[in-house]
């Protein structure tokens, strides 16, 4: 007997990166599997055909940092990003900010370069 809840419904790894807005096109979210930054699993894919499924997890290298995400649901379509965000359950780690750093604002000569504000001014009266 097929009983229709059993039946594991699974969807294209390049898809649903597309559907769950990880990235903006399937080309790009083609080229990153391609290029070995996602996992499946703990397992490297790079064939974008590679079927996912609920449950599963994803390990992606994507704009500079590592995202863990693990699969929820397969979406029927690229919806809103609300819907995008049920698809998936965010396991990342969390990235500390970059320390602030207070720099003092940059000296110079005076008279090199572009004259400053109070300097223009100042020529403007001169010259009236």
């Amino acid at each position: 007997m097929n009983d229709a809840a059993e039946t594991i419904v699974r969807i294209r790894l390049d898809k649903w990166l597309w559907h769950a807005r990880i990235v903006k096109t399937r080309t790009l979210a083609q080229k990153l599997i391609e290029a070995g930054d996602v996992r499946v699993n703990g397992t490297r894919v790079t064939q974008s055909a590679h079927k996912v499924g609920p449950g599963m997890t994803l390990t992606i290298a994507v704009a500079g940092r590592i995202r863990v995400l693990e699969i929820l649901g397969i979406g029927a379509r690229r919806g809103p990003a609300p819907e995008a965000e049920a698809l998936y359950l965010d396991l990342s780690p969390i990235v500390p900010p970059a320390p602030r750093r207070d720099l003092p604002p940059a000296l110079r000569e005076p008279g090199a370069g572009r004259p400053t504000k109070k300097e223009r001014r100042d020529t403007d009266r001169l010259r009236s």
